[in-house]
């Protein structure tokens, strides 16, 4: 799900893919049906999980949202977002096969972090005004099955589900990405989230 004022994309994985938008009005969700946007993904691909897409995400000022799409495509779709909350018709579509293009956060400074399962790496994107993405660092983890991702600050978190570790990234406006370390949590480390004063990260497992 993301999040951007009072307007709610919820991601779906199967038969295909979609995106669906919602308005938050008080304590409700109001569906809107002109906000559903397929992601044209192969409903047959297999296996499931690592061929659904992966996390759907803002930019900063809400102007685009970002579907990452996992073993499918390898691609980040990105859709423009209009004044009103309502997604573009068709996505611009960056694609990198094998990469498995698993979780995503956006940094500090508006770029997209995106976890790549495949070689075990984190990535960053620029997101440029035309809806493609331009790649600007990366850097292996060297642990299995890097998959999902969170951000404190200049740090990102990335959480290492075939090894049940997290590896700690520095990414510095304007420098290179840099591996800080490495810490172990339980075994199938899944999805992460920060506290809301941004000092601590949970991880959850399974």
């Amino acid at each position: 799900m993301a999040v951007h004022g009072d307007v709610v994309y919820v991601l779906n994985a199967r038969d295909g893919g979609s995106i669906q938008g919602y308005r938050s009005i008080g304590s409700l969700l109001a569906p809107i049906p002109t906000w559903h946007r397929a992601l044209g993904l192969d409903p047959n691909a297999t296996p499931e999980f690592l061929t659904t897409p992966g996390q759907v995400a803002f930019t900063p000022e809400g102007g685009k949202l970002l579907v990452t799409t996992k073993g499918n495509t390898g691609a980040i779709e990105v859709f423009d977002v209009n004044a009103l909350g309502g997604a573009s018709l068709h996505p611009v579509v960056t694609s990198l096969p094998g990469a498995v293009r698993f979780a995503a956060t956006v940094d500090s400074v508006g770029n997209l972090a995106v976890t790549e399962a495949g070689p075990s790496a984190v990535a960053i994107f620029r997101v440029n005004d035309d809806s493609t993405l331009t790649q600007v660092s990366s850097i292996a983890t060297g642990e299995a099955a890097t998959c999902w991702i969170v951000r404190v600050g200049d740090t990102l978190y990335a959480s290492n589900a075939g090894s049940g570790t997290l590896s700690e990234v520095r990414d510095a406006p304007g420098e290179p990405l840099a591996l800080l370390g490495t810490m172990a949590t339980d075994s199938g480390t899944v999805d992460a989230a920060a506290s809301s004063d941004g000092t601590l990260t949970r991880v959850g497992s399974v």
